[in-house]
């Protein structure tokens, strides 16, 4: 019995791994200014990485599929906050991001599709700003794990 548990447990913790990173959230108020035009600009998505978790752990972000999908992706960012990225199979998603410093230091984005207003849509996705300037960006989409929260790093370097 007590080997059922032990095996149980760590099995559990994996399974809240998989499906907690980058749930989508209600999003707040946004900022303008100086602060947020560090993320105006065209960024290419170079390496995923993990704080606390091992590599593969994680299926699934922003509901489209696993973080090593997003290498080589291509984020354009503009300063009206519409934007769109670029997978490398060429799947192209519309966003309209944010940012908010209510809170620490918060990138945030809605994922739009055909006929959807970004005042309509309430849900979408908050990172952290681990640190941005002229020419690389780096964001961390927190994963609950068990009691402690762990990363998900995306490093980008700018291209325009």
């Amino acid at each position: 019995m007590k080997k059922q548990i032990l095996i149980l447990i760590p099995a559990i913790l994996l399974a809240c791994t998989f499906f907690s990173c980058s749930s989508v959230k209600k999003l707040p108020a946004t900022v303008a200014g100086s602060a947020r035009a560090r993320f105006v600009g065209t960024w290419a998505l170079n390496k995923v990485t993990y704080e606390g978790l091992v590599p593969g752990a994680v299926q699934t972000v922003f509901n489209q599929g696993p973080p090593e999908a997003f290498e080589g992706s291509t984020w354009n960012l503009t300063n009206s906050g519409n934007g769109t990225y670029t997978l490398t199979n060429g799947t192209i998603q519309k966003i309209f991001w944010s940012y908010n410093n209510s809170n620490g230091e918060i990138f945030q984005f809605k994922q739009l599709y055909q006929g959807d207003s970004a005042s309509k849509v309430t849900d979408g996705y908050q990172l952290q700003v681990a640190y941005v300037d002229n020419d690389r960006m780096a964001l961390k989409s927190p994963v609950g794990l068990g009691d402690k929260t762990v990363y998900v790093v995306f490093s980008f370097n700018k291209t325009k």
